[in-house]
């Protein structure tokens, strides 16, 4: 979306190992309570808009910042930008949240922020990211669909 790359040099960080799968977890008969592990599975993968690397690569994302309560249904994600004024955070906070509504059970409520201290305009991309008429909005933008779909190609 935009000509020029603010972060040219990001840090890039050791992709956490896959989680083995256990035998319970094939048994379909067993209901399996979705954990932090799984959500962060789910999203740990998507692209930066600006690098070619996923999040977890540049820890904008990491596990320890994923909050799941099965009792209440909530699925919590904070996010941090790889510089204090990344232009793209509301666009990669848009990308967790359509990944995780597109690939968790509907009974969540899905909420996506950034991690406080971590942005100029934290406050203000939050409550873009938690306004459900923008995101909406947001999602009826075919190109901006498919520049998220983009985030979400080569996934292992």
């Amino acid at each position: 979306m935009t000509s020029t790359m603010e972060n040219l040099n990001p840090s890039i960080f050791r992709r956490t190992n896959e989680r083995p799968i256990t035998e319970e977890e094939l048994d379909e008969s067993i209901v399996d309570p979705i954990d932090q592990r799984e959500v962060f599975d789910l999203i740990r993968n998507v692209r930066d808009p600006e690098h070619p690397l996923t999040l977890e690569e540049l820890h904008v994302v990491e596990e320890e910042k994923v909050e799941v309560n099965n009792d209440e249904n909530t699925v919590h994600v904070f996010f941090t930008p790889t510089i204090p004024h990344c232009s793209m955070a509301t666009l990669i906070g848009l990308s967790i949240r359509v990944k995780l509504f597109r690939t968790l059970p509907p009974r969540f409520k899905v909420t996506v922020e950034v991690t406080p201290g971590t942005h100029v305009s934290a406050d203000s991309i939050n409550k873009q990211l938690a306004d459900k008429e923008r995101v909406a909005a947001a999602l009826e933008n075919t190109h901006l669909i498919s520049f998220i779909q983009n985030t979400f190609e080569d996934e292992e």
